[in-house]
């Protein structure tokens, strides 16, 4: 009797792509391939059951990782870029200081390669992801009555896990998309990478460049200041990469589902395929419903992400366009760049549920050059001492009251501590008389 009965049997390496005489496929090399996907199958459910929270991170991460190290063949590594990064943010920094009164934010310069992008910005996406897959993943259940709740049990538990590795796969491949495609840290708008590390993704930007006609040390120095601009606002106005973040968060928390596409959703989903669940996921079936609430942080959002591009497009280019011929040419390339988008903002748009673009840089822009003009640069980058103060959406359909408003000085009619003063000197408001309650009393 042989070892391995019914004719199963480990496969032979030398029977490797070999047909059957039949004309049919080698049944080794068709057993080999079913035993490759049931091993695949394993790895997937065991990292679905160490996984927690709404989102399997470590699937997300390892796709993510996989998709980028078949990519990269002839990339150069992160070292053989880090002297020019560095060079160039120098250089960045030195044309920086004359336009702004911002010092330098960045304590630490670094190459990345895309894998390293990943690394360092997986803490920062989690953040922006949770709320909205805590969301979408409770509607799950919330939508289910009280009977089949009870009556499923533990598989409510294993729908979770499925959820959480669709939600992982589809931001795995988004992550893999845009670390092939940003150029630095700050490319999207957001702090997404450590405080105070500037960083430049220099085989992308080697890509970036074959298309531009300019040198490619033209182009890091000019990305270098971008970046440069980005990290002092960042670092010296403490508020802010708190207020981004919470504000995705707050739009993210306005979240409804449509319970009704759950219902069709569930006649479409097999529990024992992913692949479907990320279908239906993919689908747009459950595309949040915008709300009220979400409209008004959205509102916030984007004119705050206009604001910050606006203010880096006109520090930037102050400080380098009498210095690099191209400078013009580049900052038109990614405003195009960045209007247009791409798969990959298209699949996080999908994730988070809005898009990272903001839409009135122009507007921003117009209105910080207005004040600068103006006022100055003390005056102009002031503004950002308190977020109270800076401008709103209504601000930039009317730039130029609000560059008024700044460099006004304030009067006694503005001081509400000084009017009530003038009243009670006038008599129209005399303060009150403290024998009148006691006579009350009385």
């Amino acid at each position: 009797m042989t070892e391995f009965p019914f004719g199963f049997g480990p496969p032979n390496p030398d029977d490797r792509g070999k047909k059957d005489p039949s004309g049919g496929e080698n049944p080794a090399e068709a057993f080999n391939q079913l035993g490759q996907m049931l091993s695949q199958l394993g790895q997937m459910l065991s990292q679905a059951g160490t996984a927690s929270g709404p989102v399997n991170y470590d699937l997300a991460k390892q796709i993510a990782m996989q998709r980028l190290t078949s990519s990269d063949v002839g990339f150069k590594t992160s070292t053989e870029y880090q002297g020019a990064v560095t060079d160039a943010m120098h250089l960045a920094e030195l044309w920086l200081d004359p336009a702004t009164i911002l010092p330098a934010g960045a304590t630490t310069v670094k190459s990345w390669t895309p894998r390293d992008w990943v690394e360092n910005t997986l803490s920062t996406w989690q953040r922006l992801c949770d709320p909205v897959a805590r969301r979408v993943s409770g509607a799950w259940v919330d939508a289910l009555p009280a009977e089949a709740k009870q009556a499923a049990g533990p598989l409510l538990s294993m729908v979770g896990q499925m959820g959480g590795m669709a939600f992982g796969s589809q931001l795995g491949n988004a992550l893999a998309q845009l670390a092939s495609e940003v150029l630095t840290s700050t490319d999207i708008g957001l702090p997404l990478g450590p405080p105070a590390t500037a960083a430049l993704l220099g085989a992308n930007i080697e890509e970036f460049t074959k298309g531009l006609e300019r040198p490619n040390s033209e182009v890091m120095v000019f990305l270098a200041a971008r970046e440069a601009a980005h990290q002092r606002l960042f670092a010296h106005v403490p508020w802010l990469r708190q207020r981004l973040l919470a504000t995705v968060e707050e739009f993210a928390s306005g979240i409804r589902v449509d319970t009704s596409a759950l219902e069709q959703m569930a006649t479409q989903v097999d529990l024992a395929n992913p692949q479907s669940i990320e279908e239906v996921m993919r689908s747009g079936m459950l595309e949040p419903q915008t709300t009220p609430e979400q409209k008004t942080a959205l509102t916030r959002l984007e004119t705050l992400l206009a604001l910050v591009e606006g203010w880096v497009a006109v520090v930037v280019g102050d400080a380098v366009s009498d210095r690099l011929p191209g400078a013009d040419a580049l900052r038109e390339t990614l405003r195009r760049r960045r209007a247009s988008g791409g798969p990959a903002e298209q699949t996080f748009a999908t994730l988070v549920g809005l898009e990272l673009r903001p839409r009135r840089h122009r507007a921003a822009a117009a209105l910080w050059r207005l004040v600068g003009d103006q006022h100055g640069l003390e005056a102009r980058d002031g503004i950002w001492a308190h977020p109270d103060l800076v401008p709103t959406a209504e601000d930039l359909d009317d730039p130029m009251d609000f560059a008024e408003r700044t460099g006004r000085k304030p009067t006694l009619e503005d001081d509400p501590i000084a009017a009530l003063e003038r009243e009670a000197e006038s008599g129209e408001n005399p303060p009150p008389d403290p024998n009148k309650n006691d006579d009350k009393q009385d």
